[in-house]
């Protein structure tokens, strides 16, 4: 671990060996915090990479609770940290999804950056939120949707917590997270809170081996793919990555007002999901199915944004999502 250390100091990059070595350590309980701590602010002054970001992900998810899915599962998890508060896009996204028939295995946590994080808004809307793997698995082959609570299935995170807490800041971990479902899905949407880990995290993924991804950032600073603005799409298919923007002018959507997409508590912004969800159509709704539309492509049920646009926003306005919901409550 010294050496390693002593590389990030000297900004030199990890090989994706060294950075599952160190990640082993750290997650097995036998580095010092003042190592842990040297790890953690030397790599994020250095500036990670996809070999060290994928070296975590590798370990977090050897070490995780496992859940298995079906190969076509497919995640909705990002980085979060855009300090933009929005209400739950990707989680509703996930659950419309779910609905439409995809299966979904979301991996989220409690509020960190923002009000209401996804299990917050999820805790609202009566869904279970602590299901342990088994459960999770009925859930998805049942319902489509199991919802894994990171810190559930994360134990090891303990090593590490009390120093990251500590720093008080994003580090390496923030990137690792997202990426590493205890479900181990092959397909994977991910919003990112900087355009500079697009590339990271396509790279990331394809080390990983992932099937097809979309990292999404959007010019007005989302994770997530944006109704008011452009959005920079970096797609992994199959070990090639390609890069895209997205305008949403193409597919004539009117949302005008980014204050209407931005949430308040967990009650707010569950509300906010139901109303979407019995069919009313506004900012959110078309934000959520923009979204959804990418996790459509990751399954390979659409060739476009724009199809799965159309197709989800017609399944959404027909207010049956809601009886769906209905039946993943406790």
């Amino acid at each position: 671990m010294n050496e390693i250390i002593a590389k990030l100091k000297k900004k030199e990059n990890l090989t994706f060996e060294e950075s599952k070595s160190a990640f082993e350590s750290m997650m097995s309980g036998k580095v010092k915090e003042e190592d842990i701590f040297n790890f953690l602010t030397f790599s994020s002054n250095k500036g990670e990479t996809s070999e060290e970001v994928a070296g975590g992900v590798y370990v977090l998810r050897n070490k995780a609770n496992m859940v298995n899915v079906p190969d076509n599962t497919i995640d909705t998890c990002g980085t979060g940290g855009d300090g933009k508060n929005t209400l739950n896009i990707s989680t509703a996204a996930a659950l419309l999804l779910s609905s439409f028939g995809l299966k979904v295995a979301k991996h989220g946590n409690k509020s960190v950056s923002s009000k209401c994080g996804s299990a917050d808004v999820l805790e609202k809307l009566n869904i279970n939120i602590n299901l342990k793997p088994k459960e999770v698995e009925k859930s998805i082959n049942d319902n489509n949707f199991g919802f894994m609570f990171a810190p559930s299935y994360h134990s090891t995170m303990k090593y590490v917590g009390p120093v990251r807490k500590k720093i008080g800041k994003r580090t390496i971990f923030n990137l690792v997270g997202p990426l590493s479902s205890p479900a181990k899905v092959k397909r994977q949407v991910v919003g990112v809170f900087d355009k500079k880990l697009l590339k990271i995290f396509a790279e990331a993924l394809k080390n990983l081996n992932l099937k097809k991804a979309l990292i999404v950032n959007s010019e007005d600073g989302l994770d997530e793919i944006s109704p008011y603005s452009n959005t920079n799409i970096v797609e992994l298919n199959n070990g090639v990555i390609k890069e895209s923007i997205f305008n949403p002018s193409d597919l004539d959507i009117k949302a005008n007002n980014f204050n209407n997409i931005i949430g308040k508590d967990p009650e707010y912004n569950a509300e906010k999901l139901k109303e979407i969800f019995k069919g009313e159509e506004n900012d959110f709704s078309i934000a959520v199915c923009l979204n959804a539309a990418a996790g459509l492509i990751v399954a390979e049920k659409s060739n476009s944004l724009k199809d799965g646009y159309i197709k989800l926003k017609e399944h959404l306005l027909s207010g049956k999502v809601i009886n769906h919901i209905s039946k993943l409550t406790k």
